[in-house]
């Protein structure tokens, strides 16, 4: 995983999210894990929750979530999306 990844459900409902937390780091690295999903029309994400995990715990995730069959997806709210 690199800086940013996306992850989306097998029914292509709910995105997750996962992004460092620059602040940490340095340190003790973390990552912020959103999940939510885009809304028509333009209209701004519904997020429903944030995690802050360790940078392993998060790359386990990230597979768990693969085995399952949430595939890679495009950025779907933010600055890394859309026109």
């Amino acid at each position: 995983m690199g800086r940013e990844g996306w992850l989306k459900d097998p029914d292509g409902y709910w995105v997750k999210r996962f992004h460092r937390d620059q602040a940490s780091w340095t340190g003790c690295p973390r990552v912020f894990v959103d999940e939510g999903r885009g809304m028509p029309n333009g209209e701004p994400a519904l997020l429903k929750r944030r995690q802050c995990l360790r940078h392993e715990q998060a790359e386990q995730l990230w597979k768990a979530l693969r085995r399952q069959g949430w595939r890679p997806t495009d950025p779907v709210w933010g600055s890394g999306c859309g026109p």
